[in-house]
């Protein structure tokens, strides 16, 4: 990242006012590209304005342009550090994550990488909102005012994040890989840094780095959400503009990768269960022209079904997954291929499969077939991005780091100029034995080496750069469960299954479709829980007169996705697409539901998928405890459709389950007859219900449907589980406490609030404050309260991950502020802070599109209106601490949990495990 000055993309409408619109008014306006404006303020930094009037958020994202590229000989993973430092606060804005919950916070992270940090937050929109998340930016930026005792605290947690890591082969191999790749590049150190150089940096080396980087000319800031242009500008100049650029001239880095001259090889050898190939090859950097065809080069090779490696790998048998992908920034990058191999395999002749695939661009040319499905398919990804300000604006900062932010637009349009020429010739130009860096050694004579090229100047490339028209925009729709119901129209499809309509403007003209068609019963389902479970996978794998990737093809083409689902007693499915294409997507899921293929081949690449997952997950932590868990808190017998099976009879499961046995349960119990669905966006409501009446016209089932209950089973309370996982760095805490209530019971608001107090806030709360900020124990940890709506079935759950000799303190101090919390109870602050916090929470996710569809559609089956959330939200406004501490006293006994520990034990004193 250049020190390019402050940057700022703001998405929205209606936010600021302190300084008067004068002061704003002559700012300049640098460029303009596709409904993005680019000024400057007074001081010379750059701002990006955005404006979307769809949903009534915001998001500020501050981008620091410092990442590992940056750090010097003993500083790996300190800007990574110094990420999580800037959460602890300064003296205006002490205790951040609690400051952004206050206000209803909808998401909220920091993040680091190669080239940048970035600190971004999502609020409610409002004026007060917007200026206090960009007067909270521009403080942080130059006065956090973490001390050693934080710094303590905090490297522990940021060691657990580290060994969160290292419990992954994959992730293991790939870093090893790309270190191998980069000699003296920094692009080779991973960003989490190197364990001793987190355990053991200074506090004054700390401070050194942020004062250093962490200034007004290094940084780049994102505000996305809804807002008024004028005061956006007011605010921006006010709180940014005024700062005073440093006298220092910041350093840039200069050290440049040697070209390649010979094949690397790197070996790992770690306990797991599935072996790995990997391969990596230098290519240029984000900016040059060459990234467009590289990045279809890896779509080509590592899309699903389509791909060359998923092809000559999956298909096969060989591997049961394959990926490829291009690491670019600010400097040159790698083209990085893995493939997870299936059981028994030989690794060499695998792996020489695998590069000579790669490669073998010379040997089978580039067809325009291939580059057009690449170019769909990217396409597609990138125009449902777009169409979500939040992901634009963080999206630009990324480019911002490789140079320009406008390189977001032209990169859009080289990958659509892309052709099979540009294709074969950067393969033929990089994917050469000599550039690549795998697991083998292979001396070589004469060796032919790849000379990566720079980058372009992008002062030139981009003068005249102007972009295309603006995407359409959304109307200002505030999502009240009163406004929500008065635009939703409800009624009942001719099959019978009912439908929930609310049409209004979105951004891009979006549609999204969330569908429940219900079947069988508890008595008729016995015996075919797999067959229901996978049956919705098989038939999003082809119908009967499309194949699995002519399916795939489609819907890149139309711009739509289209996702099915199933389990014992239902099929689900979900469709995101544009007005314009919506007939044409509705006619595909029409023909996924209604005339699936139920391929036997591609039951057997389901399978081996599955199969090589479930054999990889044998000693992973986290796994072996929730399946513990699930199995201690389900007790139904083996045939019932609502077993929970161990590992090894989830991989029976998957070996015994045939494509008839599966085609027999859909001709027998699945019909148009019962369920509902829920339609949201940019739609004509009476060409839609045509449309859905067409789709379930005349599809009816033999078996009668009848709703299997999911009621509280008497298990074993008070039970602890410790699985012993070897040479697993991290350690698993989860914990359950089943609760016989549904969603509409009395105490059922106050326990959701009282959750929130303990462990439901992002970064803030009781858990978090004492295991991760006082103790610093844990990276993450957290609690989740749930209830059901039929039936009387809850449960808190609680979890925590931690060094595996942690694990014996995170037990015992999350059962301390369990019951702290039930003895002592809330204070009336922590619970009015509390209840405005998760309300901002609520409304917030009801402007998510995708999410209101999926509430509308479960209304539906419960017979229910937005009046119930309306209900609701009005309980928790009125709760009083009296009603929480009773309600807490009432339910809440900590010795009663369920807890399943699981990891490296084995020096753990006084720990009793078995063995996984």
């Amino acid at each position: 990242m250049r020190r390019l000055a402050v940057f700022l993309v703001v998405t929205g409408c209606s936010l600021f006012s302190v300084l008067p619109w004068a002061a704003a008014q002559n700012l300049k306006l640098v460029s303009e590209v596709e409904g993005i404006s680019e000024y400057r303020l007074d001081n010379g930094i750059p701002v990006l304005l955005f404006p979307d009037q769809s949903k009534p958020k915001f998001t500020v994202n501050m981008t620091v342009l410092v990442g590992s590229r940056h750090e010097g000989y003993g500083e790996t993973g300190m800007a990574h550090l110094l990420e999580h430092m800037l959460f602890k606060g300064t003296p205006t804005h002490q205790d951040i994550p609690k400051l952004l919950k206050d206000r209803g916070v909808l998401n909220m992270n920091g993040t680091t990488s190669l080239d940048r940090t970035n600190y971004y937050e999502t609020l409610p929109a409002g004026d007060d909102n917007l200026e206090f998340a960009i007067r909270l930016e521009a403080d942080r930026l130059l006065n956090s005012n973490f001390n050693s005792e934080q710094l303590a605290s905090e490297m522990t947690v940021v060691r657990n994040e580290f060994e969160i890591g290292e419990n992954s082969p994959i992730s293991i191999l790939m870093q090893r890989v790309v270190a191998s790749a980069y000699e003296w590049h920094n692009y080779g150190k991973s960003t989490i840094g190197n364990r001793s150089d987190i355990e053991r940096v200074p506090i004054q080396n700390l401070r050194a780095f942020y004062t250093k980087f962490y200034q007004p000319d290094n940084i780049s800031l994102v505000v996305a959400g809804q807002f008024d242009k004028a005061k956006a500008l007011e605010y921006l100049q006010k709180h940014f503009g005024q700062l005073q650029l440093p006298e220092r001239k910041l350093p840039q880095t200069w050290t440049e990768e040697p070209v390649q001259d010979g094949e690397r090889q790197v070996t790992l050898r770690r306990v797991g269960d599935v072996p790995l190939v990997a391969a990596a090859w230098h290519v240029t950097n984000a900016a040059h022209g060459d990234h467009a065809a590289m990045e279809v080069l890896a779509e080509i090779l590592g899309m699903e079904p389509a791909g060359r490696l998923y092809q000559a790998l999956v298909k096969s048998g060989m591997a049961s997954s394959v990926q490829a992908m291009t690491l670019a920034g600010h400097d040159p990058g790698l083209l990085l291929c893995f493939a997870q191999l299936s059981a028994d395999q030989n690794m060499e002749h695998v792996q020489n499969v695998f590069v000579s695939t790669i490669q073998g661009f010379d040997n089978t040319g580039v067809t325009e077939e291939e580059v057009k499905r690449a170019v769909q398919s990217l396409m597609k990804q990138r125009e449902q991005e777009f169409a979500d300000t939040e992901r634009v604006a963080i999206g630009l900062t990324e480019w911002q780091a490789s140079g320009d932010w406008r390189l977001y637009f032209l990169h859009r349009d080289r990958i659509e100029k892309v052709t099979a020429a540009d294709v074969q010739r950067v393969a033929k130009a990089y994917l050469i034995t000599s550039n690549r860096t795998t697991g083998q050694f292979i001396p070589t004579v004469d060796p032919v080496r790849s000379r990566i090229a720079q980058g372009p100047d992008l002062s030139g490339l981009l003068a005249e750069y102007k972009g295309r028209a603006k995407i359409s925009e959304g109307e200002n729709f505030e999502p009240t469960p009163a406004n929500i119901d008065v635009r939703t129209v409800s009624g009942e499809l001719e099959s019978g299954v009912k439908y929930a309509l609310l049409p209004k403007k979105t951004r891009g003209e979006r549609v999204f479709i969330s569908g429940k068609l219900q079947f069988g019963t508890l008595d008729s389902l016995k015996g075919n829980r797999m067959a229901a479970s996978t049956m919705a996978d098989l038939m999003s794998r082809g119908t009967k007169s499309r194949s699995f990737q002519q399916l795939k093809d489609r819907l890149d083409e139309v711009r739509a996705s289209i996702s099915l689902t199933s389990d014992p007693g239902s099929l689900n499915f979900s469709v995101q697409a544009r007005r314009e294409q919506l007939p044409e997507t509705l006619d595909l899921l029409k023909e996924m539901l209604r005339e699936p293929a139920f391929s036997a081949d591609e039951l057997e690449v389901i399978r081996n998928e599955q199969i090589t997952q479930l054999e990889s997950s044998r000693s992973e932590p986290q796994m072996v405890a929730a399946m513990a868990l699930a199995r201690a808190t389900s007790k139904w017998a083996k045939e019932d459709p609502r077993y929970s099976p161990d590992l090894d009879e989830s991989i029976q499961d998957y070996k015994s389950v045939t494509a008839e046995g599966i085609q027999e349960l859909y001709e027998e119990f699945v019909g148009g007859q019962h369920g509902q669905i829920a339609v949201v966006g940019d739609f004509d409501s009476a060409t839609i219900v045509s449309d859905l009446n067409e789709i379930l016209a005349g599809w009816t089932s033999v078996q009668p449907f009848d709703r299997i209950p999911e009621p509280l089973q008497d298990v074993e309370f008070g039970k602890r589980i410790t699985i012993n996982t070897p040479d697993k760095a991290n350690a698993i805490y989860i914990a359950a406490m089943p609760l016989p209530l549904r969603d509409d019971a009395a105490d059922y608001e106050a326990l959701v609030v009282g959750n929130y107090i303990l462990g439901g806030g992002p970064l803030s709360s009781r858990l978090a404050d004492r295991v991760r900020k006082k103790e610093g124990l844990s990276y993450g940890v957290g609690s989740m309260f749930r209830a059901d709506s039929h039936d009387e079935n809850a449960g808190l759950m609680m979890f925590a991950m931690s060094n595996p000799e942690n694990t014996p303190k995170v037990v015992s101090t999350i059962g301390e502020e369990v019951n702290r919390l039930v003895e002592s109870g809330v204070a009336e602050v922590e619970l009015a802070d509390a209840k405005s916090s998760y309300l901002e929470t609520r409304k917030g996710s009801r402007s998510e599109d995708r999410g209101l569809a999926g509430l509308l559609r479960s209304n539906l089956e419960l017979g229910r209106t937005m009046e119930f959330s309306a209900a609701s939200d009005a309980k928790i406004a009125s709760l009083t601490v009296g009603q929480v501490n009773e309600a807490l006293k009432k339910w809440l006994d900590h010795g009663k949990s369920i807890i399943v520990t699981a990891g490296d034990f084995k020096d753990v004193p006084g720990t009793t495990t078995s063995d996984k």
